[in-house]
C-alpha cells in the first residue's frame, strides 16, 4: 500500500466522485486510492456493465422459459460487472496515466496523483480479474469461452481513443458482451435474439459516451485524444438521436424474436414496452442535453442506470406472465 499522505485536491474524492461516497468518507484511508482505481465510488459504470447483463438473461428467460440457475446469473453478473469494471478502470488508469495527468477532470486519480505505483495497480487488477474468473467458470463452457474473449476487447478499449475517432465503439464492444455471454451460458448456444440485444447495447453506448465525452471535449482537442463528442461537435444531438432510436429499435426486434412463438401476447406487449420506455428515457435526456455543460452531461450520463432499467423491469413482467 502506498503511504503517500492525501491532499486537499485527493483527500475526499476525485474530479467526478460522488463527493458523499462512503469510499471518501469511511473506507480506511490506505484503500480509498485502491477503490477509487476501481471506480467503487462511481458506480454508474459497473451499472453500465451489468444491464446488459441481466437484459440477456431476461430475455432467454424470455424465450425459454425461467430457470433457477438465473437468480445465479443475475447474483453472479452482479459481482463480476463490478469486478471486472474495477479490473478495467485499473488497466486503463495504468494505460492512460500519461493523459489522465493532463486532463483536469481525470489528473486527481490515483496513478498520476502518485497515490498508487503501476506495480501496485497491476496487481490489483490481476487479483480483481481472478476473483472474477472464478465466477465465469460456473456458467458453462460456452459462457466461459466467450467471457475470455472478451479480455481482448478490454484491452484494445483503453488505446481505441488514439487512433480512430469512434472509441465509444469499443467501449459499446465491450460493455455490452454480456447480453451474449448470459443468454449462451442460459441455453447454451447462441443465436439472433442475443446479437441483435448487443448491437442494441452498442447503439445504447454510443448515446451514453457520447453525451459524457462532451465532458472532456476540450482538453482532449489540446492533448490529441479522439472521441465521437469531438468528431460529432454541435451536431451531437442528431446523432445522438440516431443512435437512441437505433438502439429502440434493434431491442425490440431482440426481444419479439425472442418471444416468439412461446411467449403470451401480454408479454410481448411488457417486453416491447420496455425497449420503448428505454427510448423515452433517452428522449427525456437528449432535450436536457448541452454539450458546453459538464455538470449536466455528467447528471444525464448517470442517468443511463435509469434508462437501463426500465428493459429489466418490463422484461421480468414479460418472464412472469410468459
Amino acid at each position: 500500500m502506498t503511504d503517500t499522505a492525501e491532499t486537499p485536491e485527493t483527500a475526499g474524492h476525485v474530479a467526478d466522485s460522488f463527493k458523499g461516497h462512503w469510499v471518501n468518507t469511511r473506507a480506511p484511508a490506505a484503500w480509498r486510492p485502491y477503490l477509487r482505481m476501481a471506480r467503487i465510488d462511481r458506480p454508474i459504470g459497473w451499472w453500465l456493465l451489468l444491464l446488459p447483463c441481466w437484459w440477456g438473461t431476461l430475455t432467454a428467460a424470455l424465450a425459454t422459459g425461467f430457470r433457477p440457475f438465473d437468480l445465479w446469473l443475475i447474483g453472479g453478473t452482479f459481482l463480476g460487472a463490478v469486478l471486472m469494471r474495477g479490473a478495467g478502470c485499473t488497466w486503463n488508469d495504468i494505460t492512460d496515466r500519461h493523459i489522465d495527468g493532463s486532463v483536469a477532470r481525470t489528473r486527481s486519480r490515483p496513478i498520476p496523483s502518485g497515490q498508487v505505483s503501476v506495480k501496485q495497480a497491476i496487481v490489483f487488477m490481476a487479483a480483481q480479474a481472478l476473483v472474477a474468473l472464478l465466477i465465469l467458470l460456473t456458467l458453462g463452457p460456452l459462457a466461459i469461452f466467450l467471457g475470455v474473449l472478451s479480455l481482448a476487447l478490454v484491452a484494445i478499449y483503453p488505446f481505441a481513443k488514439r487512433f480512430t475517432w469512434w472509441p465509444q465503439v469499443f467501449l459499446g464492444l465491450a460493455f455490452n458482451w454480456g447480453a451474449l455471454l448470459t443468454w449462451a451460458a442460459h441455453t447454451g448456444s447462441l443465436s439472433l435474439p442475443p446479437v441483435l440485444l448487443y448491437l442494441a447495447g452498442i447503439s445504447w453506448t454510443l448515446f451514453y459516451d457520447t453525451i459524457y465525452a462532451h465532458q472532456d471535449a476540450e482538453d482532449d482537442a489540446l492533448i490529441g485524444v479522439k472521441s465521437t463528442a469531438r468528431l460529432f461537435g454541435d451536431r451531437s444531438p442528431v446523432w445522438l438521436q440516431g443512435f437512441a432510436a437505433l438502439a429502440v429499435v434493434l431491442m425490440s426486434a431482440a426481444v419479439i424474436l425472442a418471444a416468439l412463438p412461446d411467449a403470451s401476447p401480454l408479454g410481448i406487449v411488457l417486453a416491447l414496452g420496455g425497449a420503448w420506455g428505454m427510448g423515452w428515457h433517452m428522449a427525456w435526456q437528449l432535450m436536457r442535453f448541452r454539450p458546453e455543460d459538464g455538470d449536466t452531461c455528467l447528471m444525464l450520463f448517470r442517468s443511463n442506470r435509469n434508462a437501463g432499467l426500465i428493459p429489466v423491469a418490463a422484461l421480468i413482467l414479460a418472464v412472469l406472465v410468459r
